[in-house]
């Protein structure tokens, strides 16, 4: 996509750039969450760069999948390109603006297998706390991810505004579910410490609201200072491990953390249920006491090479 395409000359309107600023007017582009939307714009910014004055009915399969291939090398940026060109002509196709969607059929890249963000463990929690102690910022920014389960895009909002009766609600930002987290009293004793922002609990020097690029990047230096090398999303993941670990079921995991279908929910309490069932499983296979094991024979065994005569 990023190689300049044949530029339309007849009307403005065929401009590949026109079309993708006629798309970000309509109610399919502001239906899409605020990190969504952000992203998408970042992803077009070189695009337009180097194709914005190409026609947009010259954009073909073999331009998606070249934009697709040269970003083979990270495989989810790969995908957000799809998921944006595709996003677009499907709306232009059923505006009459194209005649046909490129990314019709165009497959994403295989995903590199991995465990995705690091989880934190008890001890790396233990090892920030103990750094940073109750009255820092950075131990307000520690609690608020470890006991509302907020992605940092949300949590960075996150204020006294949003709170009644000691209950948060907010809109997330990437879902545009909204959630209903009780203040914990582990948390309401660290934000009472503080220091926290007026409009946000999560705040920088001097009491200024943070970005989530520079919340991210502020926090990842609080974590490497207490020798936990680990990152903000990692912390959601264990606050659903923890969540899950004491009984939490896929509906109120979807609950707490603003998802949906069950999928990712799911994968956190299939964990916990394996967790269980091996613990439970390894007694039996120790012959615990008061377990049931395999009994031992109460007779003489025969010698299984003698046969009945």
């Amino acid at each position: 996509m990023e190689r300049p395409l044949r530029t339309a000359s007849k009307r403005r309107s065929a401009h590949f750039e026109w079309l993708w600023d006629r798309y970000r007017e309509t109610a399919t582009w502001t239906s899409l969450s605020l990190a969504t939307r952000r992203q998408r714009e970042n992803i077009m910014r070189p695009v337009l760069k180097q194709s914005g004055t190409a026609s947009a009915t010259a954009i073909n399969r073999a331009h998606i999948l070249a934009g697709r291939d040269r970003r083979k090398d990270t495989p989810s940026q790969a995908r957000h390109f799809i998921d944006t060109m595709r996003g677009l002509f499907r709306w232009a196709v059923d505006a009459g603006h194209v005649k046909a969607d490129p990314t019709l059929n165009v497959k994403y890249p295989p995903q590199r297998k991995s465990g995705g963000f690091p989880v934190w463990t008890e001890d790396d929690v233990a090892r920030y706390e103990e750094r940073w102690p109750i009255g820092t910022k950075e131990r307000v920014w520690l609690g608020v991810l470890l006991y509302t389960g907020l992605r940092r895009g949300d949590a960075v909002c996150l204020g006294r505004q949003h709170v009644r009766d000691g209950i948060a609600t907010l809109r997330t930002e990437k879902t545009g579910i909204t959630v209903v987290l009780p203040i914990l009293p582990a948390l309401d004793g660290i934000l009472r410490a503080g220091p926290c922002g007026d409009l946000a609990f999560i705040c920088g020097e001097s009491g200024r609201p943070l970005t989530k690029e520079s919340f991210g990047n502020l926090f990842r230096d609080a974590c490497n200072a207490a020798g936990v090398a680990k990152s903000a999303h990692g912390v959601r993941k264990i606050g659903a491990t923890r969540a899950a670990n004491s009984g939490a079921t896929v509906a109120e995991l979807e609950a707490i953390f603003g998802w949906s279908g069950g999928g990712m929910a799911s994968l956190y309490t299939r964990a916990a249920d394996r967790a269980r069932l091996a613990k439970g499983a390894m007694s039996k296979l120790g012959g615990t006491p008061g377990e049931q094991s395999m009994p031992s024979p109460g007779g003489k065994v025969r010698d299984s090479a003698r046969k009945d005569k």
